[in-house]
């Protein structure tokens, strides 16, 4: 089967199976893997083969990786939002319950354990930025609010746009509200006296 060939870690949909058989058919083999603990149940249709690190045990499934294996099979683009991204920046300790993703794919809420990963339709637009960090920054600041940034945060986004290569900032400025450009600005204008 396709999954026992795949590495740990893997992730799977049942329309991965579809060629098998009727979604009842494989909803009910999918289920006796996962009663046999050979595949986990991650999320209501995802799957997973279960990855074991020798130190440490079983690896979970992320819901970032739950996100962007839906991203992925949906064709969708889809950048975090929120709590998630300051997280991801550093700028917040908080793991969010809730995770939120902008997409041009369809709106969904997703279970995976005990969070949430939901899915919010949005322009094209907001998902025109192309620097992985830049794309975060955008978000969390506008999380935090223009007038509510602390000079400890702005350094930090500042210290962290300083490892984005400088043609995605440029691009990705233009896309941002005209506060969030200033702070780019800054990050350029520093990145030249390097």
């Amino acid at each position: 089967m396709k999954m026992k060939k795949a590495r740990g870690g893997s992730l799977f949909f049942i329309e991965d199976f579809i060629s098998f058989g009727s979604a009842n058919t494989i909803q009910k083999a999918l289920d006796r893997l996962v009663e046999k603990s050979e595949i986990k149940r991650v999320a209501r249709g995802i799957y997973s083969r279960p990855q074991r690190d020798p130190y440490i045990g079983e690896v979970h499934i992320t819901t970032e990786e739950i996100a962007h294996a839906i991203a992925k099979r949906d064709k969708a683009r889809i950048i975090p939002t929120g709590e998630f991204a300051l997280h991801a920046l550093g700028l917040s300790p908080q793991v969010p319950v809730n995770i939120v993703y902008l997409t041009d794919g369809a709106p969904r809420k997703i279970q995976a354990g005990e969070q949430t990963i939901l899915f919010k339709k949005t322009s094209p637009k907001n998902l025109n930025a192309i620097g992985k960090i830049s794309i975060l920054v955008i978000q969390a600041l506008k999380t935090i609010g223009k007038d509510q940034v602390s000079s400890g945060d702005k350094a930090k986004i500042i210290a962290l746009l300083q490892k984005e290569e400088r043609h995605r900032l440029e691009h990705d400025m233009r896309l941002a509200p005209e506060w969030i450009r200033e702070i780019i600005r800054e990050s350029l204008s520093n990145q030249k006296e390097v």
